[in-house]
């Protein structure tokens, strides 16, 4: 009974510690959505939101391409390049503020935590204005309204007229977006099913997994110019929101300004409808006659470059950590013994993807300026150590007592035992283990395609979003995966080999 105690006093600590960077994020922004009213007092007129932008020389736009004409990618000499009138409204307000710009691209329902946790310094994404979000980010004059529509097959445009014709019905829509709630509060016993992309709903669509897609009118128009069994109609819905804006971080009034001096120009001169869109749908169409998934090729080698570096990273971190708390659970002293078991079963029972995201936004709010990548890496490499410490504790303790005992009967330390008999022993009992979770990892590196890392699973879905195709950029993917974890099984198993015939 003492023992469970001194664990669970153990887990208490460790979730406390791992919980602290959370709980301070928590509360920055629980105190950051207070309404404007019960906060004037203590906000001060001015703010350094816009000086430290400009000492650093770089705005941070967040933004989920794949939603055209607002954003999507299209290649330039074999690079992604962001488009569309949202990401020229962008480079517009980096060239009033006199700095450089640089465009994270995430899931749109990330965007407002990475706002919150100042991961970038505004979101354009056609973010529409409604009271929640208002909560929790300020918003700019808007800059664009727009009716919705719905996405649906040609064959069925005369099964559908109306938003009440979707009466149990599935309709879809993007995570996070302000149609999810729409569907829910227009459409009768309907079936809503939110994914993370626009292009990911498209698929859905085309698949006959959806009976219909409700977006904007501008982005439904554009995927059905570009999909000729697609057609686009007005929802006939009414729209509560007073249209889209830029998101920007709570209480940042001077940046705030800035951002409403360039949406005035642009408003004032009317370069969405004049210069921006007639732009983007030039891109579009030079995209549906020049770009086939083939000629994206570099954009597969890219991603295939980045899952490399993250799996090869994380293996060797991974098994650094496995082999440490391994030793540690197996250790004779409790505090060791505890803290080793607090860690592999916390870490062991939630899920990676939320891991990679806490240590993004959760401990990269306090760490403002760790990447992507870097949080990615860490993340991974952390789940992987837990399963890797429980495989060498099991090759360990299956190695027979008497192996350790001759060798201390022969003059040996514990170290060199430990290092010349005990581990070569066990490392050639879990190498299958070990090998099962090295490929488990390399597939599992998809997983950071959702903090906007650019590994093969991120490059897929913008080769899916500039050439309006979603089977055949995963096809191609898969193949790649297939051929990457079948190598690596031959790698090990030639290892495997060799050991066994040393043995």
């Amino acid at each position: 009974m003492k023992q469970l105690k001194h664990y669970l006093m153990l887990l208490t600590v460790l979730a406390s510690i791992i919980l602290a960077p959370l709980t301070a994020f928590a509360n920055s922004s629980a105190a950051s959505s207070t309404p404007a009213s019960s906060t004037s007092t203590a906000t001060p007129a001015t703010d350094d939101s816009l000086q430290k932008i400009k000492q650093k020389g770089v705005l941070v736009v967040g933004t989920s391409a794949g939603y055209p004409p607002f954003e999507f990618t299209t290649k330039k000499d074999g690079k992604t390049e962001y488009v569309g009138f949202e990401m020229s409204l962008a480079r517009q307000l980096a060239k009033d503020l006199g700095v450089k710009l640089e465009i994270k691209n995430m899931d749109f329902d990330s965007l407002l935590v990475a706002l919150e946790s100042h991961k970038i310094d505004v979101a354009i994404a056609g973010i529409n204005i409604t009271p929640e979000r208002e909560k929790s980010v300020d918003f700019s004059k808007t800059y664009h309204k727009g009716t919705k529509y719905f996405l649906i097959h040609k064959q069925d445009k005369d099964k559908y007229k109306d938003y009440m014709d979707f009466k149990g019905k599935t309709v879809g829509t993007e995570n996070g977006a302000m149609e999810y709630a729409m569907i829910k509060k227009y459409i009768p016993d309907v079936h809503e099913k939110g994914l993370a992309k626009w292009s990911s709903l498209v698929i859905a669509l085309q698949a006959h997994k959806l009976d219909g897609v409700l977006m904007d009118s501008a982005t439904a128009k554009a995927f059905a110019q570009n999909n000729s069994d697609l057609y686009a109609f007005n929802s006939h819905m009414k729209v509560t929101s007073d249209g889209v804006a830029v998101a920007l971080p709570k209480g940042a009034n001077s940046l705030k300004a800035a951002v409403n001096k360039t949406v005035d120009k642009v408003n004032q001169e009317d370069l969405i409808n004049k210069k921006w869109l007639p732009e983007a749908a030039k891109y579009m169409q030079t995209s549906q006659k020049t770009n086939t998934v083939a000629s994206y090729w570099t954009f597969f080698v890219k991603g295939v470059k980045y899952t490399l570096l993250i799996t090869v990273l994380a293996v060797i971190v991974g098994f650094l950590i496995g082999v440490l708390f391994a030793l540690m659970r197996l250790s004779d002293k409790k505090l060791l013994h505890g803290i080793a078991i607090c860690y592999i079963e916390f870490i062991r029972g939630t899920p990676m993807l939320v891991q990679i995201m806490f240590v993004y936004f959760g401990i990269g709010a306090i760490i403002q300026s760790m990447p992507a990548l870097v949080a990615g890496i860490i993340a991974v490499s952390v789940n992987s150590g837990a399963y890797v410490a429980e495989v060498i504790r099991s090759g360990i303790q299956s190695l027979p007592i008497g192996q350790t005992e001759a060798a201390r009967s022969l003059g040996m330390t514990k170290k060199q035992t430990f290092r010349f008999i005990v581990l070569p022993q066990a490392l050639r009992n879990i190498w299958p283990a070990l090998g099962n979770e090295f490929i488990t990892l390399l597939k599992d590196s998809s997983l950071v395609s959702t903090i906007g890392v650019g590994e093969l699973m991120y490059q897929t879905q913008l080769v899916q979003a500039d050439t309006y195709k979603g089977v055949l950029p995963l096809f191609i993917t898969m193949m790649i995966y297939f051929i990457l974890t079948f190598t690596l099984t031959r790698i090990l198993n030639y290892f495997e080999g060799r050991m066994q015939h040393a043995h």
